[in-house]
């Protein structure tokens, strides 16, 4: 999960990149149908409690071959604070996909991007280019269509976003963390640190349901989806540029459109398409213009 990126991608290494972002597709889909179902019959919190529970058990098989790293507690505090943006956010997600359609709350989800490059420039100093800027603008207006103010808002929609705030604050601060730390101590970290978070925030509000059998299949979607997320996004950016790995994650709005209306009978709203479509095409021809940019500079530099 550390080894660094080779010079030359060796052949065929796109065509297992597209696997491994097929495979982050489907965790991210696996984990909001487990977060739907199991919220059915337990709490928010304990829904978290159980995905940090499965991750822990999970991530033993690799413990051996990182509990030296972890045992230094390499940037403890940073990993707190990611934790805890992170640990907040999940639960506004985990809450828009019980209360919203899903295609509503993945199409909000992709507003991520422009939280990143806001936050990166307040933490990092890093520059929000033009076509940047550009595309955050033409993204916060698929927004305002997927939202539809005047229609009425519905209060979990901010939820959503938050959420998606919640992420990017957190990826930019994983983005420090990789300088420190193997993304497998990032992971391990997590779990280990969100499961006394959602394990206190439980017994506070005191929302324990019974498990029952049928609760254990998702409990064990929902903690693979969750680590399998992470891992398989990283596998597939260091065979393939973000420019072609980011595409193949916008599938997951019509995907889970077509989901949500076969397992829940979600209709598909031409707004959420509409809107979906201007985030995922904004986002897109920056990652291309960016890339492009990048790649003239170093032929430039050559």
């Amino acid at each position: 999960m550390s080894e660094a990126l080779p010079q030359t991608r060796p052949r065929g290494s796109l065509t297992t990149g597209v696997l491994w972002m097929v495979a982050c597709l489907m965790s991210f889909i696996g984990m909001a149908l487990a977060s739907r179902e199991l919220a059915q019959s337990m709490s928010i919190m304990q829904v978290l409690l159980l995905r940090s529970v499965v991750g822990i058990v999970i991530m033993l098989v690799v413990a051996r071959r990182v509990l030296p790293e972890l045992r230094r507690a390499t940037d403890l505090r940073l990993h707190f604070l990611r934790n805890v943006v992170h640990f907040s956010a999940q639960y506004c997600w985990t809450l828009g996909v019980v209360l919203l359609p899903l295609a509503y709350v993945f199409a909000l989800e992709f507003t991520m991007p422009i939280w990143v490059a806001l936050f990166a420039a307040l933490a990092l100093k890093e520059r929000i280019s033009r076509v940047r800027l550009q595309a955050m603008l033409v993204s916060f207006v698929g927004v305002l269509i997927v939202l539809r103010p005047g229609a009425g808002l519905d209060p979990a929609a901010l939820l959503v976003l938050a959420a998606a705030a919640g992420y990017g604050a957190s990826a930019v601060i994983v983005k420090r963390l990789t300088t420190t730390c193997s993304p497998a101590v990032i992971v391990m970290w997590m779990v280990l640190m969100q499961c006394p978070m959602a394990a206190v925030m439980l017994f506070l509000t005191g929302e324990w349901a019974a498990l029952s059998w049928g609760d254990f299949p998702w409990m064990v979607i929902l903690g693979g989806a969750t680590l399998s997320a992470h891992y398989t996004m990283a596998r597939a950016l260091q065979l393939m540029d973000a420019s072609l790995a980011i595409p193949i994650d916008f599938l997951r709005v019509p995907l889970i459109a077509v989901i949500g209306w076969l397992f829940y009978g979600e209709a598909i709203s031409a707004a959420v398409v509409v809107g979906a479509a201007l985030i995922a095409a904004a986002n897109f021809w920056a990652i291309q213009s960016e890339s492009a940019g990048r790649r003239a500079r170093l032929e430039g530099s050559s």
